[in-house]
């Protein structure tokens, strides 16, 4: 790891304490402005000089989140870590517990979010309302839960999946071949195929919350996520005519989540609407797929649309800081996801499209341009839902080079 002094985090004046931040993505790249507005020193881990966060944080040492020995020596000089991302080893967080660095998340609450078996079990114990599943090690164990809750399946790794990645919808037990030869050995699969029941349902939803360590808890609107190929490619908020028992039951298990797991930072849970049709045949209002304990791709509307955005709010929730509020600041927010398409010089795109529409927020990560990579997002807020998702998908097409004008 690069240690040299231009690396390392200079304390501001006034006592305020070093955030240190595993991962050098886009997700600790947007906590550098709230970071430098409550005059934090934010510090990154980063996985080269030109990840996205290190671009932009001075104090970004290059390192191995999978190295123990890089790891310690980046954590000494913070006050609190935290992660942008959920796949540093196990061994690597016992050995800062072990330093008596403080994590937030913990190990204990960060392992259902690292691994979907255990989030599964927690959750079922929990009494959460989830799709029906089992842990499958073999083609008989894939066959016999095909035919109990009937086919198609949707199989998953346990660990390592994201943007659609590690999922798959499979017909027939054999379509997992691959997957069931892995089981057993080192890697995201060792411990078995997460299977579970198709959903029929209506839309996905999201829901953020924000957690201290002592306690106090904040939730923003309930939104939806729009999916394509896998990939969120927009989001609403709030989540148009969601019904409020609904709302306020997916929030109340967002937040018990929050508690159960002692979550410290910023909790998305990712949940499907239930059909119509499902809920009149006795399944739930929703279920849930999926956690994240970090600043996530659906509260990224929070920056330019809520009073607190998601990465000020986990900045205070880890350092156990009152938290903000959560207020939408307009009827409407509408965030589209910028995917790497054909403009690798994106400057020019930009001017365009800030002359074109100076309502518009643009924000990108400083990343380089690969098909179906995120690279940046756009956001609009307003009192025209329809308006804004057209002004929204019309600037990040036009940053994907879908169109010309």
């Amino acid at each position: 790891m690069d240690t040299g002094t231009e690396t390392l985090p200079r304390r501001a004046e006034g006592g305020f304490p070093v955030v240190g931040v595993i991962g050098g993505g886009q997700l600790a790249r947007m906590c550098q402005p709230p970071a430098v507005g409550l005059s934090l020193t934010l510090s990154v881990l980063a996985e080269s000089p030109t990840a996205a966060a290190a671009l932009v944080v001075p104090s970004s040492p290059v390192g191995d989140h999978t190295d123990v020995e890089q790891v310690r020596a980046f954590a000494r000089h913070c006050d609190v870590v935290t992660f942008d991302h959920e796949h540093v080893p196990e061994p690597v967080l016992q050995a800062l517990q072990d330093d008596g660095v403080p994590l937030h998340p913990s190990p204990a609450a960060l392992v259902f979010a690292q691994d979907k078996l255990a989030m599964r079990a927690r959750f079922t114990e929990l009494g959460l309302p989830c799709p029906v599943w089992a842990a499958a090690h073999t083609t008989a164990e894939v066959h016999d839960f095909g035919e109990r809750v009937g086919w198609p399946l949707v199989a998953k790794t346990p660990r390592g999946g994201y943007d659609g990645k590690g999922v798959r919808v499979v017909h027939r037990a054999d379509k997992l071949a691959d997957w069931l030869g892995q089981v057993g050995r080192p890697g995201p699969l060792a411990d078995g195929i997460l299977l579970e029941q198709a959903v029929d349902f209506r839309r996905e939803l999201a829901v953020l919350v924000a957690r201290s360590p002592s306690g106090q808890a904040a939730a923003w609107p309930v939104v939806e996520t729009v999916q394509s190929g896998g990939i969120c490619t927009e989001v609403l908020a709030p989540a148009p005519d969601l019904d409020d028992e609904l709302a306020a039951a997916a929030t109340e298990a967002a937040l018990r989540i929050a508690g159960e797991l002692q979550v410290t930072g910023v909790l998305a849970v990712e949940m499907f609407e239930v059909s119509a049709a499902a809920r009149a045949a006795g399944a739930p209002a929703y279920l849930i797929n999926e956690v994240a304990m970090r600043p996530h791709n659906s509260g990224h509307w929070t920056i330019d649309g809520s009073v607190t955005s998601q990465f000020e709010q986990h900045l205070r929730a880890v350092l156990d800081l009152p938290l903000g509020e959560t207020r939408p600041r307009d009827r409407w927010s509408v965030m589209a996801n910028v995917l790497g398409g054909e403009h690798p010089q994106l400057y020019p795109a930009c001017r365009h499209l800030l002359a074109r529409d100076p309502g518009l927020r643009v924000h990108l990560y400083g990343k380089g341009v690969r098909p179906a990579r995120k690279i940046g997002h756009v956001t609009v807020c307003g009192d025209d839902l329809e308006q804004l998702r057209a002004r929204a998908r019309h600037a990040a097409d036009y940053l994907q080079g879908v169109i010309d004008e």
